[in-house]
């Protein structure tokens, strides 16, 4: 009899089982339209590109919007599908639940730069090489102008963008980059008022030697730089050249501003003289300042001023003679020193005249 018992219990708690199983996992019995569409979007302060608003725009206009439809007519694959051909979408996913809802989760595409060309084209490009077209975004990215073609963009700035982004160094000082007509590459940093050439990328018909190449091409470059940010342009200052070209190895060749070199070519620079270090200045003075400050030493301090009047009336005095006595007196003063021999110069003159009368 209680075996009889125990087969009968299985058999109601199995059986059990097999409904509560059923019941949950057909979300018709409980709920047969959706209540609630739930949209979650990753980075969305950080990107910006989407918002919910824009996820049920998206699917409005495709028609599919889950709102208020039959659980059974709603397909996660399709929504995801829709999604995921949008240009800011990376990775879209999809599923309902049993009291009605629609979860949708959506992570953005995370853009590097904004290419903004010669050719008039201004589109963002992502990480992986992916084109995504302009919009209401707003961020401080680099900015890539010059000759880029789209086909350049993709293959090449991507990669150079991805080192210059990897870098916290560099992602916050370089503001725009340059591809100059014969793909020549320029950076234009924050600081300072210059130029950067880098050079050439190396160019590659296949991506993975590409990505290589290029990617140990810009950081070599990088590291030169930042060296010579370091221990050159600290010193020289940041605004001393108007260009820095790296693109040869082992040597770095700027070029000054125009500006500064007008300045340092009309700039006259006076070097300080003190008599103290250079006593050669005394003696190219005039000799009655030196004979004024030989007698104004002798006489201190009690005397000067008599030294002075007797000088300016000396002088005076010289200026008032006519120009024969004013030779004979400076010729007489600059004798005036050596009156010891005196005589035998005077006797020496005599001589001489008597010669010269005779002859």
């Amino acid at each position: 009899m209680k075996r009889y018992i125990i087969i009968i219990l299985d058999i109601i708690i199995a059986g059990y089982i097999v409904f509560a199983v059923t019941s949950f996992n057909n979300p018709k019995r409980l709920v047969t339209k959706c209540t609630k569409v739930e949209i979650d979007i990753a980075d969305e302060t950080t990107y910006g590109f989407l918002d919910a608003k824009e996820i049920k725009a998206i699917l409005e206009r495709k028609g599919i919007y889950p709102m208020g439809r039959r659980l059974d007519d709603i397909s996660p694959r399709n929504i995801e599908s829709i999604l995921n051909h949008s240009p800011f979408v990376s990775t879209a996913q999809c599923h309902k639940t049993i009291d009605g809802h629609v979860v949708i989760t959506v992570t953005q595409r995370s853009p590097l730069v904004r290419i903004k060309s010669e050719r008039g084209d201004d589109y963002y490009l992502d990480e992986n090489g992916g084109i995504m077209p302009n919009s209401k975004y707003v961020s401080d990215l680099i900015i890539v102008t010059g000759e880029v073609s789209r086909t350049f963009a993709r293959r090449y700035i991507s990669i150079l963008a991805r080192v210059i982004m990897a870098d916290d160094f560099w992602r916050n000082n370089i503001v725009q980059i340059n591809v100059q007509h014969d793909l020549g590459i320029e950076i234009v940093p924050r600081v300072g008022d210059h130029i950067v050439f880098l050079g050439y990328l190396p160019l590659s018909a296949k991506q993975s030697e590409r990505d290589e190449e290029v990617t140990a091409f810009v950081r070599e470059k990088l590291k030169r730089l930042r060296n010579f940010y370091r221990y050159g342009l600290s010193v020289a200052g940041w605004n001393k050249y108007q260009r820095i070209d790296i693109q040869y190895d082992n040597q770095i060749i700027c070029k000054k501003h125009p500006e500064l070199m007008r300045i340092q070519k009309s700039a006259v620079v006076v070097p300080e003289v003190h008599e103290a270090d250079h006593p050669a200045v005394e003696a190219a003075a005039p000799p009655e300042n030196s004979e004024l400050r030989k007698a104004q030493e002798a006489s201190g301090d009690k005397n000067r001023n008599a030294v002075k009047t007797s000088a300016t009336a000396a002088s005076h005095e010289q200026k008032n003679k006519p120009s024969n006595d004013r030779k004979a007196s400076s010729s007489s003063a600059s004798k005036q020193p050596a009156q010891s021999k005196g005589s035998s110069s005077s006797s020496t003159n005599k001589s001489n005249k008597s010669k010269g009368r005779t002859s």
